[in-house]
């Protein structure tokens, strides 16, 4: 298989590059360096520097020659796409359409979207939430991703261009950006390791369904010859930010209490995601547990320096 993982130098896409050369497949990795680091990048990976949104797209993609595109380059900032809405909906949505579009030029098969279980359905009546929720964003990082959805639908009708779409709980884990406001996981283990205090935002007691990238790796891979469709990847288990605080200030031996800070407007209360469909049709499931997950990406940021 020929791959093609834009936003590979990031987080989720450099874990989906690793795991895909692992399997013995051939990967190209497009992505500008804006978030990403080029040393994520997998040396057995072809590296292109290029933006989505960029009209050169098409060329990198034909040149690739792809059969699966599995699309992570994104604007991944729920406040900074509150903040600047035009941007967002540039890379997020005209960046999409042109992976989409190229893709179909290229003549890929298929193309696996990473979209956003937290931030699509917004406060939900059902908690674990289905895919069959109302969608309902508060942001426009998840109207953008909501958008993404349709547009595959509307090239897969059209073009025959099959599309998957992984509605993503709260990923955590190795390379995980602990700069900006993205990622809580990696924002206060960084700041735990290194002695630095933490705020939590309101009262902590809002609840997140925190998904290791290791789980979502193999979802991606579940995804490329299975069922078509958009699926929920999560683990169904709600945790509080106070919960989540207490743990990692556990695994990274220290005993002081965080201090809260007002709570952001407009934020969710509850997120969890009901997975049964990824499990029935895809065959996948959450496997690496909370506690150990902690361990392991507090193991991970102290050795980050």
């Amino acid at each position: 298989m020929r791959a093609l993982v834009t936003g590979g130098a990031g987080f989720i896409g450099s874990h989906i590059t690793d795991a895909v050369i692992d399997a013995g497949h051939t990967v190209t990795v497009i992505d500008d360096l804006s978030r990403g680091r080029r040393e994520q990048v997998n040396p057995a990976a072809t590296f292109v520097a290029l933006d989505i949104t960029s009209p050169e797209l098409a060329a990198a993609f034909a040149d690739a020659h792809p059969d699966v595109i599995f699309h992570a380059a994104a604007q991944i900032d729920v406040r900074e796409s509150v903040r600047d809405p035009l941007h967002d909906a540039d890379v997020n949505v005209v960046g999409t359409v042109n992976v989409l579009s190229a893709a179909v030029d290229a003549g890929a098969r298929r193309v696996i979207f990473a979209s956003s279980g937290g931030a699509i359905y917004g406060d939900t009546d059902v908690i674990p939430t289905p895919e069959e929720h109302p969608c309902r964003p508060e942001s426009p990082y998840g109207t953008a991703k909501l958008c993404g959805e349709a547009y595959g639908g509307t090239f897969s009708r059209q073009a025959g261009l099959e599309f998957v779409g992984l509605r993503y709980a709260n990923v955590y884990g190795p390379r995980q950006d602990p700069h900006g406001e993205a990622g809580v996981v990696a924002i206060f283990a960084t700041r735990l390791v290194h002695g630095q205090a933490v705020v939590i935002n309101g009262d902590g007691t809002q609840t997140r369904d925190y998904v290791h990238v290791h789980d979502v790796v193999r979802a991606n891979l579940a995804a490329v010859d299975g069922p078509t469709g958009v699926y929920n990847i999560g683990t169904g288990v709600e945790t509080d930010v106070n919960t989540l605080y207490r743990m990692l200030a556990a695994a990274s031996g220290v005993n002081a209490v965080a201090r809260h800070g007002p709570a952001k407007s407009g934020e969710q209360r509850r997120s969890c995601l009901d997975t049964t469909a990824a499990r029935e049709r895809l065959g996948w499931k959450a496997t690496v547990t909370f506690a150990d997950g902690v361990l392991s990406t507090v193991e991970y940021f102290r050795t980050a320096g």
